[in-house]
Formats: C-alpha cells, structure tokens, sequence
C-alpha cells in the first residue's frame, strides 16, 4: 500500500523533481545561471512558447493538436504590426491579432469538429496557408520601425517584464478554466473517451470549437508579444514554435492519448525545456546539438508517456468489463423478478 502511494506522488511530483536537479546541475556548471538577470532572460524567452504551450495543452487534452500555431503566430502579428503602424491604436492591433489566430482556429475547429478530419492533417494545412500569406502579404520583407509597439515585448511594468506579466495571467485563465469550470471537465471527458462524452450529454463539437477558441486567443496574444519582442513584424518568424510550445506540453506531463494534462505541469515543463536551452547557450553548445538534444527530450516524455498509459489501461479494462457484464446483468435480473 505504502510502495502504491509512494509511486503515485513521484508520478505526481516528478516533473518538479526534474526541474530542481536540472537549476542545481546548471548552476554547478555556471554560477551565473542562478543571477536575477538571467532568471529574468528566462521567462521573458519562455513568455512566447509557454502561452502557446498551454494552447497546445487545452488541444492536446481534449484529442486534438495544432502544428499551425507559429504560421498563425507570424500572420497575426504581421497584420497587427501593420494596423499598428497605419492607426497608432495598440488595442486595435492586439485585437487584430487575436481576431486573425481566431479565424484560423475556427477553421480548423469547422474540420476536425463538423467533418471529423484529423486534427494533424487540417492544422498542416493551416500552417502552410497562413505562412504562405504572411509572406505573400508583406512580399517576404520584414516590417521595420514599428515604434512604440516594442513595448509590449522589451517594457516593464515596475521590475517585471511585460511578456512575464502576460504569462502569468495565461497561467491563471488556463489553470482556473481547466480546474474549475464545466467547460475545463468536458475537454478532459472528450479526450478520455469521446463515445462516452456523447453518451453522457456532453455536447463535443461545441467543446472542441473552444478549444480551437482558447488557442486561437493564446496564438493571437503570443503573436503580439513575439514581434514586439523581435522589434519588428517577421513573416518568417516563429517558425518551430508549434513544437516548443508541444515539447513543453509533453515533457509537462500532458498524454498525446487525451485525457491527462495540467497549466502547471504545462508551466514546468516548459521552464524545463528553458532551462536547458539557457545552460547549453551559456556553455556554447553547438546549435545543431541543441536540437538532437531536444528530439531526444521528447522521445524521452513519449515513451514515460506509453510505458504509463500502458500500465493503467489492464485496470481500465477490467473496470470497463464489470460495468458491461453488469449491464448485461440487469435484464435477466428482472426477467427472473
């Protein structure tokens, strides 16, 4: 019993685990790596790819995906760059941007949800179309001298970063939305098993068009902070992102079978994948390495994932066959009677 619950609370607990000995590591090999302004450097590098890391994870959770979230990211924030520069308005260029990633999400929600196309294949899609538009908007020239718009990716408000600011309230919508509403408990219900979500009166396609919705508003709100960061509008920029923002969902625990996920793991997660980017910068890791290093990572968190998955489904499986052979049960029961 005392092994049982034991093992339970390292699965609970481990990801935390693999980050503490991931900072103590780093800071044995750099002393800096620990220093405000590094830490700071950090989550203002992880703003972007943890906000998209939470929309993955609301997607992932409920059996979808999205590999089209950094194409999107670069249309919408070249066209909310480019509003931005004609109007001068910053609410009508973030509008703008959450307004476009929307859009985009709607679509690919119209496919999956209403013509039951996977998931993988329409956000492929997406993610070619919206490159290809951003490029085609702009003629493949980046947009330069955007101004004041900087500020929401470079400024502060009192000694914390902006992006980081944006973070942590993305951190707390996920979280409350994911822990505390109905909404939250029927993506967890369709991912788990979308035959018993319909049983139940769950309304599917309404669920999986908000989660295409909360990705598209977290895309759209990434999208203004990453050009503002970069202090100009890149209709090649982001590219990648989708899959920091599902390395960070993986390695956080989130199952690509659907059902399991959490904001906070989502959060660790990435702050794991940061970290080790940060150390490998600071000690001069070829950039190519890096990305061996990252393709191992997710491997890595898959095959936990499998090999967990894989060790709950003989309980779930013989739950599922008590339930039937009771329902069987019950009309010889009251035929006897």
């Amino acid at each position: 019993m005392k092994s049982s619950k034991s093992s339970q609370l390292m699965q609970k607990y481990s990801i935390f685990f693999v980050l503490l000995v991931m900072i103590i590591v780093s800071t044995m090999m750099n002393p800096n790596f620990l220093s405000g302004r590094n830490m700071t450097n950090i989550a203002v590098q992880l703003a972007v790819a943890t906000i998209l890391a939470y929309g993955e994870m609301v997607l992932i959770v409920s059996g979808l995906l999205d590999l089209s979230s950094g194409a999107v990211l670069a249309l919408a924030g070249v066209l909310s760059v480019s509003v931005y520069k004609a109007t001068g308005n910053m609410l009508l260029a973030v509008a703008v941007s959450i307004g476009v990633a929307v859009a985009f999400n709607m679509i690919n929600a119209l496919f999956v949800a209403n013509f039951a196309m996977p998931a993988f294949i329409v956000t492929l899609a997406t993610q070619m179309a919206a490159r290809g538009l951003a490029l085609l908007y702009t003629s493949g020239q980046n947009i330069l001298q955007i101004g004041d718009y900087a500020f929401l990716g470079q400024g502060k408000i009192g000694p914390i970063p902006i992006p980081v600011i944006f973070m942590v309230i993305a951190t707390i919508v996920i979280s409350y939305i994911m822990n505390q509403t109905k909404l939250g408990r029927s993506f967890y219900a369709i991912g788990g098993n979308e035959e018993a979500s319909i049983a139940s009166g769950i309304n599917v396609v309404k669920s999986k068009y908000m989660a295409f919705l909360i990705n598209g508003v977290l895309v759209g709100i990434a999208g203004v902070l990453f050009m503002a960061r970069v202090n100009a509008g890149l209709p090649n920029g982001a590219v990648g992102y989708e899959m920091e923002g599902l390395t960070a969902a993986i390695v956080g625990g989130t199952s690509f079978s659907g059902g399991i996920g959490t904001t906070s793991g989502t959060l660790i997660g990435s702050f794991i994948i940061g970290c080790l980017n940060n150390i490998m910068n600071l000690q001069g890791v070829d950039s190519y390495i890096q990305q061996v290093v990252k393709g191992g990572i997710i491997v890595a968190a898959v095959l936990y994932d499998i090999r967990f998955k894989n060790k709950k489904a003989p309980k779930v499986i013989l739950k599922k066959k008590d339930e039937e052979e009771k329902k069987d049960d019950a009309p010889k029961a009251e035929a006897g009677a």
